[in-house]
């Protein structure tokens, strides 16, 4: 301990030599925001001098319908999208604990419809809790979907706030974008 503070022992590393190695950027990002009446995405393009929505929306299911063909239309408009948009990356909006049972099931399955459709394609998928995402956007983990549709409007230069699903899926893709450009102790949840 002395040889160290005279200055004549062994120096200590700095700390951030070993820190973990940032994320390669990817330029086009998926936030998908998955539900079985209406799963929420949005594409955003990282680039100078900011970032850009490509494309946005709501794959909408009338409460009519049988979760099957839900879940089949989840899967259909998915794949349309990957193909037309070529997205390098997707991140999905965390699990969250709902207190009905049944809920969680029915979420649970049209998450599982999503991400397959995702991995069929073989896009890294990556995972934002819902507090992280609104703290990153609007700078409170517990802001109303209002707040988040209006900074996201904000953030991307949109004519008109987006609908609440595809503003949440915009939020995530802006979120794993801030999240690219810092190094980070703890790496991003992969699905």
């Amino acid at each position: 301990m002395q040889q160290r503070l005279r200055g004549t022992g062994r120096a200590a590393a700095p700390v951030l030599a070993s820190a973990p190695i940032a994320l390669p950027a990817h330029s086009v990002i998926l936030g998908l925001d998955p539900s079985l009446r209406g799963t929420g995405f949005g594409i955003i393009r990282c680039g100078k001098p900011a970032v850009q929505a490509i494309a946005h929306g709501t794959i909408s299911c009338p409460a009519g319908w049988h979760r099957s063909r839900c879940l089949a239309r989840i899967a259909q408009t998915l794949r349309d999208v990957l193909k037309r948009h070529q997205p390098e990356v997707c991140v999905v909006e965390g699990l969250f604990y709902a207190q009905n049972l049944q809920t969680a099931l029915i979420m649970g399955e049209a998450r599982g419809a999503a991400l397959a459709t995702i991995a069929e394609a073989g896009l890294d998928i990556y995972e934002l809790a819902p507090r992280k995402v609104k703290q990153a956007i609007v700078g409170y983990g517990a802001a109303q979907k209002l707040a988040v549709a209006k900074m996201v409007q904000r953030l991307l230069r949109l004519a008109e706030p987006p609908e609440p699903d595809a503003a949440d899926a915009l939020a995530l893709a802006l979120a794993h974008a801030q999240e690219q450009k810092r190094y980070s102790l703890t790496p991003l949840k992969r699905v």
